[in-house]
């Protein structure tokens, strides 16, 4: 009984200490921890997901380079030569079209002008040296100018090589030329084909015959 009052005596207290287990010691732990006032600088959402998304490519380039010979150095080269044969690809081929078209596509894009115009945009195009549009207007006049004419009815979407195929059954002698009209403006609106003033000429040509040809309205003989 001494040793204990003495005990008593030494903490100032008839109660005995209160020992804590350690599952409930780390509840405790846990639950101050998540207390706001412990979060007030913690970072947000947003940056919680771009650093677990750099953390990710991080990981993809240690493995990447551990895959490659050569490790980082192998993995820079390989990824050098790849821009290279893209820079290559898009040198040869051109920038990828907005409206990719096999071989064909229609001819007009815009609102409905006359053949008048599309004359005249194709002069002012040629005299400035801008053969590719100026072909593309004056092929545009060539076919609005068979509507006009009745000769081809007016329809959205209809391609050169429609147009043409379309015309040369009342323009019969006059077949081959816009068969080969309709391939310029093919080649040269969706091929990458560079025009030239030769390929202008011819179809401003055609557009001058075209207007002297009397139609077979009858259509050709069996």
């Amino acid at each position: 009984m001494r040793g204990t009052g003495g005990l008593l005596a030494r903490t100032g207290s008839a109660t005995p200490p209160v020992t804590t287990g350690r599952d409930a010691a780390r509840e405790a732990a846990r639950e101050e921890l998540s207390k706001p006032e412990y979060h007030r600088n913690d970072p947000g959402l947003l940056q919680r997901v771009l650093n677990r998304f750099w953390e990710w490519v991080g990981d993809l380039f240690d493995h990447a380079s551990g895959a490659t010979p050569g490790g980082t150095l192998g993995l820079v080269a390989v990824a050098a030569f790849t821009l290279l044969v893209v820079a290559a690809l898009w040198w040869r081929l051109g920038a990828p079209r907005r409206a990719v078209r096999s071989a064909v596509g229609a001819l007009f894009d815009d609102g409905i002008r006359s053949a008048a115009d599309h004359r005249t945009a194709a002069d002012a195009l040629a005299a400035e040296g801008r053969w590719n549009e100026a072909v593309q207007e004056r092929m545009r006049a060539v076919v609005r100018s068979l509507e006009e004419r009745t000769l081809l009815d007016p329809r959205p979407g209809r391609t050169a090589d429609e147009a043409a195929a379309e015309a040369a059954a009342s323009l019969p002698s006059q077949a081959a030329a816009l068969r080969a009209a309709a391939r310029t403006f093919d080649d040269v609106t969706y091929g990458a084909r560079p025009a030239n003033e030769a390929m202008y000429a011819s179809l401003r040509a055609l557009d001058q015959a075209l207007t002297r040809t009397k139609p077979l309205l009858a259509g050709p003989t069996p």
